[in-house]
């Protein structure tokens, strides 16, 4: 398959993946259409494909995703018109368009996600089962502000959030392009103790290093 990387940063602007908020067989598809990394003037295309390289092991066994990429042309959203600018935003924060669409993205992504959440536990209650204590699997993307952020206070500042049903987990530095690398760390939450909002809003005040974070992905454990 043939990849309009163009066509790619565009979709990946606003998102950690090609569909749905974790790695499917889309994103598998689409890495092998690549064939091989992006250049660093696709920041978020590389950013993606450094992610999705490291499921490598895991490709046979993530699920089913759709790749909005292999439609035919005509139905794909015209790409916008290429523009000079001196000043590279990495993260597409400079576009207050494209901000708000990620800001969208995200909120849907939330939704669906408590959606099927509510689903869940109403179908335990009607079958008359013991709700246990719910919890989630959240991989979190921590973006500094440029290749000086030190890295290593930034990841001991996030952990040193303590909270009650919070528990931090693994964590690894993830390229991004231009020499910059984002901390990419997972967390299990209690849902009905800890508010995501709330938790991205107190990394933020780490103003320091941070320049945002966003939910990469987020599963029912």
């Amino acid at each position: 398959m043939s990849t309009d990387l163009k066509q790619l940063e565009q979709l990946l602007a606003g998102k950690s993946y090609i569909d749905g908020f974790q790695p499917t067989s889309a994103d598998v598809e689409v890495f092998k259409g690549l064939g091989s990394a992006p250049e660093a003037t696709f920041p978020h295309t590389l950013r993606w494909y450094n992610h999705i390289k490291s499921y490598e092991s895991e490709f046979d066994s993530l699920p089913k995703g759709t790749n909005p990429l292999s439609a035919s042309s005509s139905a794909a959203p015209a790409a916008a018109e290429e523009e000079d600018d001196e000043d590279v935003d990495l993260f597409g924060s400079d576009d207050e368009e494209d901000d708000a669409e990620a800001e969208r993205i995200k909120a849907e992504r939330v939704a669906k996600y408590n959606e099927a959440k509510a689903a869940k536990t109403a179908e335990k209650l009607a079958a008359g089962k013991t709700l246990e204590v719910a919890k989630s699997v959240v991989t979190l993307q921590v973006k500094p502000w440029d290749d000086e952020t030190d890295m290593a206070a930034l990841e001991q500042e996030v952990r040193a959030i303590e909270k009650d049903g919070l528990v931090w987990g693994a964590s690894k530095l993830v390229p991004v392009g231009y020499g910059i690398r984002m901390l990419q760390i997972t967390l299990v939450i209690e849902d009905a103790k800890i508010s995501l909002d709330e938790l991205q809003e107190e990394i933020a005040e780490i103003e320091d290093h941070v320049q945002s974070s966003d939910v990469a992905a987020m599963q029912k454990l």
